[in-house]
Parts: structure tokens; C-alpha cells; sequence
């Protein structure tokens, strides 16, 4: 859905914004670059799944973001030039709403596989998104930019249980060192925790007047914000 409206978003410029009402070429570049960020980032965030759960849900959420901004751009263009939004329930508003991505079916040659699904997917929304008629091509990109937003916030929620019940790679390492520092200090005569009594871990302070200082924290911390004077 972010290639579509990427490669829709493309179109759009190219033949809408002109020097007349974007002499400086501002809005085209603005308005690309948030279309591109979207399909970027979830392609990052997905090559990251497996190092770090956190990174893939902040780049998701910036993609959903850029679309937001998008969506922000679209809808003034649609103000400047009088277009008014379809009414939920109209059979412009149904038509692009009932019209679904169909599922991809990649095998080996996943990088060429991709391309022919999203070019297939490309096919079935340019009447809509491609539409010589400027009411239909606005408001049906961003029927379905709000669509992919709506998918992305499903997406973060999922990615957020998934991080809370297990996190990531780097995640998992920041746990085990966490861990082994603890029973380090444990052997070493630290000193427990004023507030919850697990061991402390000595540290750092590493910005501001104090940085250099050493100090006795909590190694349950965040959860714990324990601290005494090392």
C-alpha cells in the first residue's frame, strides 16, 4: 500500500504542482520525500525485527508519521482548490474502501516476485489514484493513505505486545548484561537497593555538572529508580 501511494504521490506532482503554484518546487520535493519515507522505513524497520524490536517499532511509527504529513499536504491542496471530501457511505467512498490489496505469493526470487505483486497491486487502484478526474485522484489517495495509517497503528500495536513479551535481539543483550552485572556486584559486596532490596549496580553519571561521578543504582532500573552515594 506505501508503494501505491508512493508511486501515486509521484504522478500527482508531476502533473498538479507547477511553477505557478509551487514556484520553488518546495511542496513537490516535500510531499515525494513523505511518500518515500513511508515504504522506507518499514523496509528498515523490518530488516532491524531481529536485532532490535524497540528500533523497528520507532521507524515504523515514523513512517506512519510521514504519512500523516502527507495526508496534511493532500488535504490542503484539496482546500485551495475547492475539492470537497467524499461522504462516508458514497459510492465513490465504498467503491475505494471495498477495493483490497490482494496477498503476495513470493518464492525464490523474492526481490523480482515483489515487484510484479506491487505492479499488480499498482494495476487495480490507478482508475482511482491515476484518474484523469482531479476530485477522484485526490480523494481516493487519501482514502488510502488514511488506510495505510490505520494498518500502521495495528502494526506498532502488534510490534509493542510482541516487545513486551520478548523484546529483541540488542534488547536481550542490554537484559543479560544487566543480569551479569547484578551478580557481579552481588559477589562484590554491593549494596541492595533502599527501595526494593535487589543488588545495585555501580554508575556512571555521564552528562550535566556531576558527569564523571560514580553511583549506586538500582539494577532493576527502570522499573526501580533506587540510587545511593557510591
Amino acid at each position: 500500500m506505501s508503494h501505491i501511494i508512493h508511486q501515486a504521490t509521484i504522478s500527482f506532482c508531476q502533473r498538479y504542482l507547477n511553477k505557478t503554484n509551487d514556484p520553488s518546487g518546495r511542496l513537490y520535493d516535500q510531499m515525494v520525500m513523505a511518500a518515500r519515507s513511508a515504504p522506507a522505513n518499514i523496509a528498515e524497520g523490518c530488516s532491524r525485527r531481529q536485532t532490535s524490536r524497540e528500533t523497528e517499532m520507532r521507524l515504523t511509527d515514523v513512517a506512519r508519521a510521514t504519512l500523516s504529513e502527507l495526508l496534511s499536504d493532500f488535504m490542503a491542496f484539496s482546500l485551495t482548490y475547492d475539492i470537497e471530501p467524499w461522504p462516508k457511505g458514497s459510492d465513490n467512498y465504498n467503491a475505494i474502501q471495498m477495493l483490497q490489496l490482494e496477498r503476495p505469493n513470493y518464492g525464490e526470487d523474492i526481490e523480482r516476485d515483489a515487484w510484479l505483486h506491487v505492479q499488480a497491486q499498482r494495476e487495480r487502484f490507478a482508475p482511482w489514484v491515476e484518474s484523469d478526474n482531479l476530485e477522484v485522484r485526490v480523494n481516493s489517495l487519501k482514502l488510502l493513505i488514511n488506510r495505510n495509517i490505520s494498518m500502521l497503528q495495528k502494526l506498532i500495536s502488534r510490534q509493542f505486545e510482541e516487545f513486551k513479551s520478548s523484546g529483541g535481539f540488542t534488547e536481550g543483550l542490554s537484559k543479560e548484561r544487566i543480569k551479569t552485572q547484578a551478580s557481579q556486584s552481588s559477589e562484590q559486596g554491593a549494596p541492595k537497593c533502599p527501595i526494593c532490596g535487589k543488588p545495585m549496580i555501580k554508575r556512571t553519571i555521564k552528562r550535566g555538572a556531576k558527569a564523571g561521578r560514580q553511583f549506586w543504582g538500582c539494577s532493576a532500573y527502570p522499573d526501580c529508580q533506587g540510587t545511593c552515594q557510591a
